[in-house]
């Protein structure tokens, strides 16, 4: 497919597009959309003609390349606000950096059913809780401390490792059901997709160097070509997903993840059901 045939260049918009909802969910829920990226990129690589057995680690290395510029983007701009919780982000970095490399191991192994199935349950709970406001099902008043804490960080970077998405949605769980204000649980998990997106990024490249099959922009599992075309929507919106955050009232901004938190959930009971 040439680079100015018509059927690239409805790719090439439909990607730029489709960016724009990956930076507002960023800057207003803290999260890196690689659960909508991934898809779009894995049909957008079928289209160019990128082999099966390539495609879906293509999609998810790009994908976390492509959350990298926009978690920096949304943090700095929480950060700004004074919302992000900087020691928690210190105490987590080690644990969520080790979380993303053994995910990158297991995900040899462990089917991804077995993930999906843990998600949806703690993912629907909390989405029940912030959506009927209720703090009685809390499993603390706020965060514990020492290996506990560094557990909840390594469980971050496992799960978002396998998934190649930026780890907010899981992060923002954990924090929410110990008491945090959504507020700084939204800023916070910002952070966590940097940690998470930069050296996993980093890591699909590496596992992709000079695999069989990769298209010539392709550095490892990471395609130039969908990162270009990606970033430049996501990184304008993310602030445009700041300003919403803060200018909803913290109940309103509970309700929207409660409502996101069940439509990602309910995407994956019918990939599991369907799969």
């Amino acid at each position: 497919m040439g680079l100015l045939s018509p059927d690239f260049l409805i790719i090439a918009v439909t990607l730029l597009a489709a960016g724009a909802v990956p930076g507002v969910l960023a800057g207003l829920f803290g999260v890196g959309g690689g659960a909508l990226i991934v898809p779009v990129l894995y049909e957008a690589f079928g289209m160019l003609g990128v082999s099966d057995e390539t495609r879906m680690p293509l999609a998810v290395g790009t994908s976390l390349a492509i959350i990298a510029p926009t978690s920096i983007r949304s943090w700095l701009s929480h950060r700004a606000r004074g919302a992000v919780d900087d020691a928690l982000l210190q105490a987590w970095t080690v644990p969520i950096i080790l979380g993303v490399l053994t995910g990158a191991i297991i995900a040899r192994f462990a089917p991804a059913v077995v993930f999906q199935v843990v998600f949806v349950f703690v993912a629907g709970i909390n989405a029940i809780k912030l959506i009927s406001g209720t703090r009685s099902w809390d499993f603390a008043s706020d965060l514990p401390t020492g290996p506990l804490l560094k557990m909840y960080g390594g469980l971050i970077g496992l799960l978002a490792s396998l998934k190649g998405i930026g780890g907010g949605q899981i992060s923002n769980i954990i924090m929410s059901l110990h008491g945090r204000l959504i507020y700084q649980a939204v800023a916070t998990s910002a952070g966590i997709g940097v940690l998470i997106s930069v050296p996993g990024a980093i890591g699909y490249m590496l596992a992709g160097w000079g695999q069989p099959g990769l298209p010539g922009d392709a550095i490892g599992y990471v395609s130039l070509l969908g990162l270009s075309l990606f970033v430049p929507t996501t990184i304008l919106t993310a602030s445009l997903g700041v300003r919403l955050a803060h200018n909803l009232s913290e109940r309103a901004l509970e309700i929207a993840f409660g409502m996101f938190l069940a439509l990602v959930s309910l995407r994956f009971i019918y990939m599991i059901l369907v799969g």
